[in-house]
């Protein structure tokens, strides 16, 4: 294992930098590249491209400036819900029309396996304002929202529940709260109107947590008939370089038993799936999912796809169906025979971490039982990709046509990160929450008056 010194990460942040400016005259055709032709059922995928550093832009973050906001599609406003939050990442509407916002940062486990790891560590940090000034408030925590007016204008905010270790997913059923930390399913006792959860948690169903946590979220959902969870649980890599025994049940989405814990994985080869959802008035489950970096700026397209039980998606081995990964080795020619094509591709390096159907009837009824997309945004590429909620619409349970913007002006017109969506959700009135990371702000999108 290489430890880095304080000193050596410095030298390695150099080289990261370095690297941004070499690229900003090499982008490996990514200028030119369409991205509009990897959204859809049938992207394009070019040649994969290798690197001894891979491509980055650190686009400088600012936040939102006073009387600022992002720009809503046609026919829609836009308001903050709850600002100066510490990192929101996900967004919970309870039926009785109270919202809880999940706020949370990484575990900081992973170890230094590869000498390009500090400066992954470095860009992500600087693209997500990590490095810079802290938030007020605490973080990894679950804070409350009332907004009895349904006006998006709260009357109450307090925190429900804290000293979490890194939570993400939430659940409420049957009076009782689900908490995906990162290590671990937790199940507190819950009444809709409490303002302070006090009891322990039950420890339900144990998830793959450090020593190494590469992909830290752990999403939740529950099922149709209100019996099973699913749980999200992202890779320990990009490729494999920790080591297949590191992997063990990840990249992967899980069953648990609402009752007794017991768990099961559903199905495989999701490098970083996330926010699972059932389509409305079906057993579909469906995820966006995070795909592999280091092969350039176009590769891999993430995704929206439909989860089968038993289903095997193809990474490590190969990506968007048979595509096979050159790096990984050694090869498993049996796996990537029946590796199941994604449902509809998003675009390279997108990062969608966030997924809601729209269930709701106040919108326009175009967006009725269309997918919302937090896409949080690149950082591995040398032109932004993402940094904005995206419209998939379906038709007969089906992604239907070209995503459209939802929710965007995240990035400024020079270039500098406002915000980064992740967590979406429709709350009681039929508004769509956005839970923005590193705006630190929840948005709320309802219709214009």
């Amino acid at each position: 294992m290489i430890v880095a010194t304080a000193r050596a990460r410095n030298l390695l942040a150099g080289v990261a930098v370095a690297s941004v400016i070499a690229l900003a005259g090499c982008n490996d055709g990514g200028a030119e590249f369409d991205r509009n032709s990897q959204i859809g059922s049938n992207p394009v995928l070019p040649a994969p491209k290798q690197y001894l550093v891979p491509p980055i832009h650190v686009a400088e973050v600012v936040g939102w400036s006073a009387g600022q906001a992002p720009t809503a599609a046609a026919g829609l406003r836009v308001q903050a819900l709850a600002r100066d939050l510490n990192h929101p990442r996900n967004v919970l509407a309870l039926p009785n029309g109270d919202v809880l916002i999940v706020e949370s940062q990484g575990p900081n486990l992973d170890p230094i396996t590869r000498p390009k790891n500090p400066i992954v560590s470095w860009v992500q940090k600087r693209a997500t304002g990590q490095n810079g000034a802290k938030p007020k408030g605490g973080t990894n925590q679950i804070t409350l929202v009332r907004d009895t007016n349904g006006d998006g204008v709260p009357e109450l905010r307090t925190v429900l529940v804290d000293h979490l270790f890194s939570p993400f997913g939430v659940v409420f059923a049957d009076n009782y709260l689900y908490v995906a930390a990162t290590d671990a399913v937790l199940r507190y006792p819950y009444t809709l109107g409490q303002t302070r959860i006090t009891a322990a948690p039950v420890r339900l169903t144990e998830l793959p947590g450090g020593p190494i946590d590469h992909h830290w979220t752990k999403s939740l959902t529950l099922s149709p008939d209100g019996k099973l969870l699913y749980a999200t649980v992202g890779s320990n890599s990009n490729i494999t370089e920790n080591g297949m025994e590191a992997e063990r049940n990840r990249a992967a989405v899980w069953e648990i038993d609402r009752s007794s814990g017991r768990s099961r994985v559903f199905a495989t080869g999701l490098r970083n799936p996330n926010s699972p959802n059932f389509y409305p008035g079906t057993n579909t489950l469906w995820v966006v999912a995070n795909e592999r970096d280091e092969l350039g700026p176009n590769l891999v397209p993430d995704y929206l796809t439909s989860v089968r039980d038993g289903g095997f998606y193809g990474w490590p081995y190969s990506y968007y169906g048979r595509h096979v990964d050159p790096r990984v080795m050694p090869q498993r020619p049996d796996l990537v025979a029946r590796a199941i094509v994604p449902d509809y591709a998003l675009s390279s390096h997108v990062a969608a971490l966030g997924l809601t159907f729209y269930s709701g009837s106040s919108l326009p009824p175009r967006y009725r039982g269309g997918a919302l997309i937090g896409e949080h945004g690149s950082w591995d590429r040398d032109e932004l990709n993402g940094y904005k909620v995206a419209f998939v619409p379906f038709s007969n349970a089906r992604p239907s046509g070209k995503a459209e913007d939802f929710l965007s002006g995240f990035v400024s017109p020079d270039g500098k990160v406002r915000g980064r969506p992740v967590g979406v959700t429709v709350d009681r009135t039929g508004a769509v929450l956005v839970a923005d990371d590193t705006g630190n702000v929840v948005w709320r999108v309802s219709a214009a008056r």
